[in-house]
């Protein structure tokens, strides 16, 4: 597998951007992190999100799970209070871990795009969509912090 640390490896990662929601006009910022756990003997990473958005009091969670590892692809579970759990797939390149999401039944769709700059920072663009109109947009980095 390609050498990658950000979510293939069991460190806490920091991130922040910003988040632009079809119907606000303003973006907003956010802050996240991230918990990564080793790989298990079954081939199995699981991983925590928080978001905090700033100017809300709540924090998202959303629990993922990366299996099924071949060659550069995996299968990937997302689950949160919003979705339930749905499940994509995912692709790992030489500077890149994406995967997206698409469920007809849901009318949602989406992807997140992890693009390696160093060894411990990535630049990130999400995009998620619902047949309502909805669209999310979401670019920013995230980073392995030094210590924590």
């Amino acid at each position: 597998m390609l050498q990658h640390a950000f979510i293939l490896s069991p460190y806490p990662w920091l991130g922040e951007g910003k988040i632009r929601l079809n119907m606000v006009e303003e973006e907003l910022g956010f802050v996240t992190r991230w918990k990564v756990s080793n790989k298990d003997a079954g081939g199995i990473i699981e991983c925590v999100q928080e978001i905090q958005v700033k100017g809300l009091a709540d924090i998202m969670l959303n629990q993922f799970v990366l299996y099924d590892f071949s060659g550069n692809h995996f299968s990937i579970d997302l689950e949160n209070p919003a979705l339930g759990k749905i499940t994509g797939s995912g692709l790992i390149e030489d500077h890149v871990i994406a995967w997206e999401f698409r469920i007809q039944e849901l009318g949602f769709e989406g992807f997140e795009f992890y693009e390696k700059e160093s060894a411990d920072c990535y630049r990130m663009r999400a995009e998620y969509a619902t047949t309502d109109q909805y669209r999310t947009v979401i670019n920013g980095k995230v980073w392995r912090p030094a210590k924590l």
